[in-house]
């Protein structure tokens, strides 16, 4: 059987579609060293003191760590949900399914801003706005769409006659689904996770409508800053951020390839 080998014009192509994508991420590293006190390439030498201005903030701080934690309940509301649909499409295997599988990726599939102002009339009257569960709740429910399709994936590849051996020893619903397909689809379930956490920790839109001062995200900070002043320190975060996202990213690889295997 013959390879497919892509020719030089494609592999040009995609170095130079990289290229245009890793440059404007690039440019924020030496910005992030400037011995300048505004979002400049450095003039005289590199330094780090704006990432330490950021590690001695408070207020960067805090919102790293208000960011963080809202990511993890968010993550395991998407979870969750998620799983739990995937899983229940699955064992239904009816067309009507793949209505509920669309539905299910609205929230990636709307625009945020029309999502957003959505949110902020339903949680008005639920007295959710700038609140820690409203935003997780909302991360969580745009989070959903990742694991859906994930496990999803997951799903496909599993072969069908290991539940049916498992329930004719014997085994109920709950035990074949934590022992037999809960195991098998794992990587899926945290691949999913991994890119809702990652969708939570980034998103800015919906914070924007639905939180105030309580509530102030990473990315909320970071844009009050671009509004208010050109703080290097913002450059500093933006360093952070990409490479947390990149370590989770190559965290869910990782993942991949085991599930391949």
């Amino acid at each position: 059987m013959m390879s497919f080998q892509p020719g030089l014009f494609a592999r040009g192509s995609a170095w130079v579609v990289a290229m245009y994508l890793l440059l404007p991420i690039s440019i924020i590293i030496p910005v992030s060293m400037t011995d300048q006190r505004f979002l400049s390439l450095p003039k005289e030498a590199l330094s780090l003191q704006h990432y330490a201005t950021v590690l001695n903030s408070p207020e960067w701080l805090g919102s790293i760590w208000q960011s963080f934690l809202i990511a993890v309940v968010a993550t395991g509301i998407a979870v969750l949900a998620g799983t739990l649909c995937a899983i229940g499409c699955w064992r239904l295997s009816r067309r009507s399914t793949n209505l509920i599988r669309a539905l299910m990726l609205l929230p990636i599939i709307i625009p945020s801003i029309v999502y957003a102002i959505g949110l902020y009339r339903y949680f008005a009257g639920l007295d959710l706005l700038d609140r820690f569960m409203g935003v997780a709740i909302a991360h969580g429910v745009t989070g959903i769409p990742y694991v859906v399709i994930t496990v999803s994936t997951a799903l496909a590849a599993f072969d069908p006659r290991l539940e049916q051996a498992a329930r004719g020893m014997g085994a109920s619903l709950m035990q074949t689904l934590r022992w037999v397909i809960l195991p098998r689809i794992t990587p899926g379930i945290l691949s999913g996770g991994i890119f809702a956490f990652i969708h939570s920790w980034d998103e800015l839109v919906i914070v924007l409508f639905i939180a105030s001062r309580d509530v102030f995200t990473l990315p909320r900070r970071i844009w009050d800053g671009i509004n208010e002043n050109l703080d290097p320190a913002m450059a500093a975060v933006a360093v952070l951020l990409v490479v947390f996202t990149t370590a989770l990213l190559l965290l869910d690889l990782a993942l991949r390839r085991r599930r391949a295997e």
